[in-house]
């Protein structure tokens, strides 16, 4: 099979892997086609591959790194309006690569490493790196609804020890859509069922007719959330839940900037 048929199949990836990564569609695509023709021009890099995938991303991520603009410290921008791609530029070079590989890619951390010619040792450290930069820019204020005052006090320490702020927990419907408006927060976690028989699904719709913020449902029960109609929330923590659990959905969130409603008819 020739070597463009064999390639084609993976250029969508690496358009979408070159986009994200240098943040433009155009800057994106002039990478892959640099890469491009530094195979046409050295075709043994590919052909001595034992994946193709691998070595097609490693290329394009050497081809990047060589680049001396793509590795200097900009600064960042912290604050809810920053998009995800602004955020994704606040991250360091390869703490930026090793994130979108797993993240967005879905490469595992063997296959990152030898993407970027690292150990595997190497590989969690830069994720670590991504997930400290990422929660250090994305702290802000956090709505609590939830009714159980010992769950709501787990999620309120859980919530301030990643750096973000608790500004209100509501036990009902009314009281937390009285301190959303009130406090306006960049970040809701609801419960689904609510200390007077109300619903935390109908709260957060209340919500964000007001204004948009990301949500993150929690509930003993995702069966009634996850049923295949449409809206469904894209953020879902599961009772009984560990903190990196939180933690982990939380940064998700906030991270996409994702609007997340449920339709009523799920409660």
């Amino acid at each position: 099979m020739a070597l463009s048929q064999q390639i084609l199949p993976h250029l969508p990836y690496l358009r979408r892997f070159a986009r994200a990564l240098t943040g433009s569609q155009q800057s994106g695509d002039q990478y892959v086609a640099a890469m491009l023709e530094a195979l046409i021009a050295d075709s043994v890099i590919i052909t001595k591959a034992t994946n193709l995938k691998t070595a097609l991303f490693r290329t394009l991520c050497a081809l990047w790194s060589s680049s001396s603009m793509n590795e200097r410290g900009d600064a960042k921008v912290p604050g809810w309006e920053l998009n995800v791609q602004e955020k994704l530029n606040s991250l360091s070079g390869q703490a930026r690569q090793a994130f979108l590989l797993r993240a967005v890619e879905g490469f595992s951390n063997e296959q990152i490493g030898e993407i970027l010619a690292k150990e595997s040792s190497d590989i969690e450290s830069l994720h670590a790196l991504a997930h400290a930069e990422i929660a250090e820019m994305l702290a802000c204020d956090v709505l609590i609804i939830e009714d159980e005052p010992l769950i709501a006090m787990d999620i309120e320490d859980i919530v301030t020890s990643l750096g973000h702020r608790a500004v209100g927990v509501a036990r009902t419907q009314k009281d937390a859509v009285i301190k959303a408006r009130k406090t306006k927060p960049q970040l809701v976690l609801s419960d689904i069922q609510l200390a007077d028989g109300s619903s935390g699904i109908d709260a957060v719709n209340d919500i964000l007719k007001s204004f948009d913020v990301p949500v993150i449902f929690i509930t003993a029960f995702p069966e009634r959330l996850l049923t295949g109609d449409k809206p469904e929330p894209a953020f879902l923590i599961t009772k009984p839940f560990t903190p990196d659990m939180v933690k982990a959905v939380i940064a998700q969130a906030l991270f996409f900037d994702v609007k997340a409603g449920a339709s009523s008819k799920t409660a």
